[in-house]
């Protein structure tokens, strides 16, 4: 998983915003070739620091802003006293403007057109931009693909190599780098998508932009972090149980019991004051003894639902729950329900089949499977671009929606789009999304609204899983569970 580290900042943009950025910063008074040599610092730094026993480099470069970075840093690893050699995949005779004056800064040195040459010490990525739009062509495929297989430490100038900037999305081939050095505004696409395994280490250099220039532009989305998080009210010390919520979870149809469970239980230990568990009757015995402070319910049939949806304060419709007649009916009930909603997995199996509609002022968590069948079109196509898959069902369900998988993003029906960048590869787990749909419940039951209560969850489930992922394969969803309690009490205490 990659390294987001504590400094990265909460906008997020499209590489178009940040384009326009740049020549904002430039129209307002700092030179391009400037800004370029800011970056090459930036990059030569982080070399230093990343590998001081390093004395040889080896940078690509294609034939735009990007390879002007990488002459200027080849300049500067040479003046240290270095082994250089650049190797032009891009004609240096095509640069035009600060790109060309970066090369010409890169005078004396070893410039060799690429021709399948070996690579040698660190290699700087400084190919392809962020304005790469189509699939990598030649020669920048065999360029890419001696990269990774060369086994050497990678720099990628401010994104790998074929590595959509908006999109996350590989572009047919792309650079696997140890450590990625962005600039100016950090984009979307290095956070989501397949950039968790070619990023690295990323670490982002604002070129010393104009702080009051920058916050007038535009973003695409929030990256959630701790200082940003919607915030649960402490409680006073008169609370009592009526005053944070009742969550009702409907689930667990013969043989999937499990997962229901792990969703009550979720949304008993994030805060909801009350649960009660509507589900089949074989699963009533387990709930009681591994919850016995819930009420759980044996569901025959959906008439039984009406008194138990009254009180409710939100419902929880999906784990477990099936697709045949009495999931079925279940559903048909809760989606009649004047109440806030979380819907998962066989409920959104049944929204996409055109079942039931969804109520307002709910919530929907799809994977990317489900988020195809919801939108009809093919898993690849949501994951070519997951920010608009996650913006077209919370338009087309007029809903907040949850597109889970690395890079998790959280849209709703009025443009908001937010973004968590952690997590663990251990979380690759059963269940975790019962325990997902379950704490977003319990956060709306005490009053955030769905969105806020989206975004504070998505975060909360995936910096637990990071943390108990530490130990490796093997994680269960349960475990998260006691990780979360812990994580939202330290984060927000429940007395002050």
């Amino acid at each position: 998983m990659f390294d987001t580290k504590p400094h990265l900042p909460d906008a997020l943009y499209s590489a178009a915003q940040v384009r326009d950025l740049d020549a904002r910063l430039i129209a307002a008074g700092t030179p391009g070739l400037e800004l370029m040599l800011r970056a090459a610092q930036a990059l030569w730094h982080t070399l230093l620091r990343r590998w001081p026993q390093a004395n040889e480099l080896t940078v690509l470069t294609g034939r735009g802003n990007n390879a002007g970075d990488g002459y200027l840093v080849a300049a500067m690893a040479h003046k240290a006293g270095w082994q250089v050699r650049v190797l032009a995949v891009g004609d240096p005779a095509a640069l035009t403007g600060d790109a060309a004056a970066a090369h010409a800064a890169a005078f004396g040195i070893d410039i060799q057109a690429w021709a399948g040459q070996s690579l040698a010490g660190v290699v700087l990525d400084a190919l392809l931009g962020t304005g790469l739009d189509g699939e990598v062509r030649e020669p920048y495929v065999s360029a890419i693909k001696a990269v990774n297989d060369s086994g050497l430490p990678v720099v990628a100038a401010d994104i790998p190599s074929g590595l959509s900037a908006d999109t996350g999305q590989t572009l047919g081939v792309a650079v696997r780098a140890d450590v990625t050095v962005t600039f100016i505004g950090l984009k979307l696409g290095l956070l989501t998508g397949d950039a968790a395994d070619l990023v690295g280490e990323l670490i982002f250099d604002d070129l010393r932009a104009d702080p009051a220039l920058v916050a007038q532009m535009p973003f695409s989305a929030k990256r959630l972090d701790k200082h940003n998080l919607p915030q649960l009210a402490a409680r006073p010390r008169t609370a009592h149980k009526g005053m944070f919520g009742r969550v009702l979870v409907i689930g667990g149809d013969h043989g999937f019991g499990g997962a229901a469970l792990l969703s009550a239980e979720s949304a008993l230990r994030s805060g909801a004051g009350m649960l009660t568990l509507a589900t089949r009757p074989e699963h009533v015995a387990a709930a009681l003894t591994r919850m016995p402070e819930i009420m759980s319910a044996a569901i025959h049939s959906a008439n039984q639902l009406m008194g138990l949806i009254e009180p409710a304060s939100v419902l929880v419709v999906g784990p477990g729950l099936g697709q045949s007649a009495w999931g079925r009916s279940l559903l048909s009930a809760a989606a009649n329900a004047d109440r806030p909603q979380v819907w998962d997995a066989d409920a959104l199996n049944m929204l996409a089949a055109g079942l039931v509609s969804l109520p307002k002022g709910s919530v929907i968590t799809p994977h990317p499977g489900e988020a195809a069948r919801l939108l009809g079109v093919g898993i690849k196509e949501v994951q070519a671009d997951r920010a608009a898959a996650v913006r077209a069902l919370a338009r087309k369900f007029d809903t907040v929606c949850v597109l889970k998988g690395s890079g998790s993003l959280i849209a709703d029906a009025h443009g908001q789009l937010a973004l968590c960048d952690r997590g663990h590869p251990a979380m690759a787990t059963a269940g975790l999304g019962d325990v997902l749909a379950g704490l977003i419940g319990a956060l709306m039951a005490q009053h955030l609204k769905p969105f806020d209560a989206a975004c504070l969850a998505v975060w909360l489930h995936a910096s637990a899983g990071q943390k108990v992922g530490e130990y490796g394969r093997g994680l269960a969803a349960s475990d998260i569970i006691p990780a979360i309690r812990q994580l939202l009490e330290e984060l927000q205490p429940c007395l002050i």
